[in-house]
């Protein structure tokens, strides 16, 4: 583990859209806060689709927060929706749940994952990654009478090391859903402002509604740690993330 200090708007140049890659530098960053960074991502299997459907995308949003957990989850999935809220789950059973990870982002798309996380166990991102994943692909299988691998093996569990990446991870995250209404944006830029930050509020397997206030899965990340972290709030990371998509 190691302590960091995450850099305000103030203290790095805030790298555009077009310069990230998944190759993080090992510059180490400055720090105060105990727990390792991890952009944690995988993908389906020849990029194949890995959710077909709502109720896809909602059992690996239950996931997330039922298998964030320390100990062996061993209720089965439908006994754990007995209690169906995901906040009032939380409220009742935090005493009692050892978390593996602060989650600070999450973004899920047709073909693959993002998860942004902090550790609070050692080990935790990969055991985290190794239970969402492993849990998921039991599941699609199940669903789908198949069987082997869906995802394209194991997870990339990047460690954040450097500044500018660590300030942009949260705004990659949260603009990939952009490219399934605009594929080439990235490239070309944006054509429809309007169009892609309407798209990007309505898009529910996202904790970006989450983080500008508008609740969705809000018992899934630590909003509050998050704010503190990257020094804003909900209506300044709105601002800075849409500057940011026009830079």
């Amino acid at each position: 583990m190691f302590l960091f200090r995450v850099p305000t708007c103030s203290d790095v140049r805030r790298p555009k859209h077009s310069e990230h890659s998944d190759e993080h530098s090992d510059v180490a960053c400055p720090t105060i806060m105990k727990g390792d960074i991890f952009h944690i991502l995988n993908r389906g299997v020849e990029k194949r689709k890995i959710f077909l459907d709502k109720d896809d995308y909602l059992r690996f949003v239950y996931n997330l927060y039922d298998f964030n957990n320390v100990d062996n989850v061993v209720e089965s999935f439908y006994r754990r929706r007995l209690l169906s809220d995901v906040a009032r789950r939380k409220k009742r059973s935090k005493k009692s749940k050892k978390e593996l990870v602060d989650m600070l982002c999450w973004c899920l798309m047709p073909n693959h994952i993002h998860t942004f996380v902090l550790e609070k166990v050692n080990g935790g991102a990969g055991i985290f990654s190794k239970k969402i994943i492993g849990g998921y692909t039991k599941y699609f299988n199940s669903d789908n009478k198949r069987s082997g691998v869906l995802f394209q093996g194991r997870s990339k569990i990047i460690p954040i090391q450097r500044n500018e990446h660590f300030l942009y991870i949260p705004y990659y995250i949260f603009s990939n859903p952009i490219k399934l209404i605009e594929p080439r944006w990235k490239e070309k830029g944006i054509k429809d402002l309007k169009r892609v930050i309407d798209f990007l509020e309505n898009y529910k397997w996202s904790s970006y509604l989450d983080i500008i206030g508008e609740n969705n899965f809000p018992s899934i990340i630590n909003k509050k740690l998050f704010f503190e972290i990257f020094d804003t709030n909900e209506r300044q990371f709105k601002k800075d993330f849409i500057e940011w998509l026009t830079g």
